[in-house]
């Protein structure tokens, strides 16, 4: 192409766009492009939602295989026995931490925000838990009281005993020390999971087995609904339904009251 040729198709380009640009938008076309607009934001916003959310249900999980190999180890120095400081609430995730310290890798100074040094989360909180908090202390995993009670005290044990203002252990007040040799279903007894169900919400709060914890405590009307993350005694993390889980002895799906203990299952 000339430079001749090369200079008129310039003009022709030029003149086309002030043309066009004189004439500007009508109404009926600035709204048809804001609909549009609109449209694909309605299609595309839960998609983006659904993917980070993904994630972060995958780094829970993450998380949850670095605790149960805590364990692993933990066992490994202990003769094959599971944590048991003889505290009746080692279940909780602020008590249950600390006897597994060493075998976790996020150190032991005390921070404003329980965080690494590199300013990722702790392992210790689920991406997707706005409930648990970000203090040192806090956490989104529970440890299940079945690896520091006999099967005999699970079974008498009831929903206030865990929790009910952490002050009436009853059948659970005195810890036994159990062994790996204990489980009869590693990989369908739960070790440690989250308290919530962060997961699956439905779009409202996190939903909670315990319903009334005054004694006699009864269960949450939608204990049944959502899932969480769990780590099993065999060592492999995954996402259960709470529909998968066998009533617990308080006919919730809680791994910490696993009907027979040890010596039962959590997964249907």
């Amino acid at each position: 192409m000339s430079k001749g040729d090369m200079s008129k198709t310039h003009s022709i380009i030029r003149s086309r766009c002030r043309a066009f640009s004189a004439k500007g938008f009508t109404l009926i076309e600035l709204l048809v492009v804001i609909a549009i607009i609109a449209i694909l934001a309605a299609i595309l916003f839960p998609v983006f939602a659904r993917a980070r959310e993904q994630a972060r249900k995958m780094t829970c999980l993450s998380n949850l295989k670095q605790i149960g190999t805590a364990f692993a180890l933990y066992t490994q120095d202990y003769d094959g026995g599971y944590p048991n400081t003889g505290d009746p609430y080692l279940w909780v995730g602020m008590r249950f931490r600390w006897p597994l310290m060493p075998y976790l890798g996020i150190g032991q100074k005390e921070a404003a925000a329980f965080a690494s040094q590199s300013g990722s989360p702790s392992i210790l909180i689920c991406p997707s838990d706005a409930f648990s908090g970000t203090g040192f202390d806090a956490t989104s995993y529970g440890y299940s009281a079945c690896f520091y009670h006999t099967p005999e005290q699970i079974n008498a044990m009831r929903i206030e005993n865990l929790r009910a203002g952490l002050n009436t252990p009853g059948a659970g007040a005195v810890c036994v020390t159990q062994t790996e040799s204990s489980i009869a279903s590693p990989a369908q007894k739960a070790l440690a999971g989250e308290w919530f169900n962060s997961h699956e919400t439905g779009g409202g709060a996190p939903l909670g087995y315990w319903g009334t914890l005054s004694p006699p405590a009864t269960p949450g009307p939608d204990r049944w609904k959502g899932g969480r993350n769990y780590v099993f005694a065999d060592g492999h993390a995954r996402f259960v339904l709470a529909s998968r889980l066998r009533p617990a002895v308080n006919d919730c799906p809680d791994m910490h009251l696993t009907r027979d203990g040890l010596s039962g299952a959590d997964l249907r």
